[in-house]
């Protein structure tokens, strides 16, 4: 059956401050392979309120929310899932008859990643950042049995509350750490920001690390990821984040769950 948008086809959304291809190729590559009517297209807005009360009005069944909006939805939402609520961060709202419940499928892909790379929980580890994201990396860290660890930020007051939320301990920069296990939760990296071609952390930590992690999706081989990759370290990387959280917001969207042969061909897609 070919495919045509009619009055009748469900639309999903995502809103970032700078949207990129990957929701949109994998979402509507596995409505293609489902044959399901179902769109999704990605978004941007300076007005948050209005986007998330024209999701609601329009009937938008499904929205990922990206940075930097993921906690500031929280007041427009009517439910916070436990996921959501757990680590007051959202990246998914699920629309039903104009009810919008909030979900974070972020925590899920970061969990399911430690375990499937096999990340020893003895590590001391260095996460860069205090935003949405690295309250879902904290908590899964935590969750998972990791024990000693940095919040490294700038924002001393989201730093610290943060790092006391989990156990951990804040630092302002990297000057006085030493990790083994380097996590990047900021836009450094990002394909159309600022700081594209700028390391995370300094040459000398990344050397000293035993694994990198870095959530920026876009490129996939950022910065962070080819200079650790060079020094022959492991790594995971944001693509492999986007792909699992996507996946869980698919199946909240439409019920269905795809096999992990149909998965993994759309994320190859949404990678090309």
């Amino acid at each position: 059956m070919t495919r045509q948008i009619n009055k009748d086809t469900i639309v999903c959304m995502s809103l970032a401050a700078r949207p990129s291809n990957f929701g949109t190729r994998f979402h509507n590559f596995l409505y293609e392979a489902l044959d399901l009517d179902y769109l999704y297209k990605a978004f941007t807005t300076t007005d948050l309120a209005a986007a998330i009360g024209g999701v609601r009005a329009l009937g938008i069944r499904g929205c990922a929310v990206s940075m930097p909006f993921k906690e500031a939805c929280i007041p427009m939402v009517d439910e916070l899932d436990a996921s959501a609520k757990a680590i007051d961060s959202v990246n998914t709202l699920v629309n039903t008859a104009g009810h919008l419940k909030a979900y974070n499928t972020d925590y899920i892909a970061i969990t399911k990643l430690l375990a499937q790379h096999q990340v020893p929980t003895d590590l001391v580890f260095a996460l860069r950042g205090s935003g949405g994201m690295a309250k879902a990396v904290a908590c899964a860290l935590k969750d998972a049995g990791f024990k000693n660890g940095f919040i490294v930020a700038r924002n001393e007051v989201a730093g610290r509350q943060l790092a006391d939320l989990y156990g951990f301990a804040w630092r302002p920069d990297m000057a006085q750490v030493q990790a083994q296990l380097l996590i990047n939760v900021t836009p450094i990296g990002m394909t159309g920001g600022a700081e594209v071609s700028s390391l995370a952390f300094a040459e000398a930590a990344i050397e000293s690390a035993h694994m990198v992690f870095d959530v920026v999706a876009l490129p996939a081989d950022t910065p962070l990821i080819r200079y650790a990759q060079a020094q022959g370290k492991p790594v995971i990387t944001g693509a492999e984040v986007f792909a699992i959280q996507a996946v869980e917001q698919f199946v909240l969207y439409t019920g269905i769950r795809p096999s992990e042969a149909l998965f993994q061909q759309a994320a190859a897609f949404a990678r090309g």
